[in-house]
């Protein structure tokens, strides 16, 4: 790689990444969308890039270019290893030069070779200050396509891009928090005036609702304030 390329490079990089964080809007599909393409765009040879996030065992894809970083995903969620999960798990930088001869994870590898042309892999965790973890991922169609030089400048872009989706995500999170406060309080609310009982009371029945079905707090409350609306609806159509 030319010893002017990767300063150039990492300029239009951060410039890229910092274009990304001024947007007036921060919608977080977009944002990683943008990513996984500008991986594509600024990282040599590589063809295509997704970002993937483990939480308690459970893989997904949060973005990709094109259908083949998801199928690798669906492939390491089969059978629980892969680059990119010792990458993410390990806090730590993953190269398979050629996947077909690769001996870490000999089951995955078998089936990323049946299941697409993919030979080449470079997985960089991402640095996450939420539940899980997370990394970059690009792949190339051809081995031995990611040298020394270009895992470099994937570094680079993988630390910007951890920069660029950690306000987002934060973000994001922040405004699911205040949704799912309001739906709750409307649940409670329903319960109250229905059943004639304070809000603690109304809290704690949404609590044994949601222990009892093994289902989420948000999710009991989502469905009660949904009946409740399909209920009114179907009360105001009725002559």
């Amino acid at each position: 790689m030319n010893s002017d390329f990767a300063p150039r490079l990492d300029l239009e990089m951060s410039e890229f990444v910092r274009g990304l964080q001024q947007r007036q809007k921060l919608v977080v599909k977009e944002v990683l969308d943008d990513l996984a393409a500008g991986a594509v765009r600024f990282l040599p040879s590589a063809q295509h890039a997704g970002i993937t996030l483990a939480v308690r065992g459970r893989i997904s894809t949060e973005t990709c270019t094109g259908p083949f970083p998801a199928v690798l995903d669906e492939i390491q969620a089969e059978c629980g290893a892969g680059p990119c999960l010792s990458a993410a798990k390990n806090d730590d930088v993953v190269r398979v030069d050629d996947i077909a001869n690769d001996p870490r994870w000999p089951t995955y590898s078998r089936a990323v070779v049946e299941r697409t042309p993919i030979r080449s892999v470079l997985s960089m965790a991402l640095v996450s200050d939420s539940p899980g973890v997370s990394a970059l991922n690009i792949y190339a169609e051809k081995p031995s396509a990611f040298d020394v030089g270009i895992t470099e400048v994937a570094l680079s872009y993988a630390a910007y891009t951890a920069m660029a989706w950690t306000p987002v995500r934060r973000d994001h999170q922040f405004h699911q928090a205040l949704q799912s406060r309001d739906i709750i309080g409307q649940a409670k609310g329903m319960i109250m005036e229905r059943f004639r009982i304070d809000a603690a009371q109304a809290f704690e029945l949404l609590k044994r609702l949601s222990q009892s079905s093994n289902t989420p707090l948000f999710t009991v409350a989502a469905e009660l304030v949904e009946a409740e609306r399909l209920e009114f609806t179907d009360t105001e159509r009725q002559p």
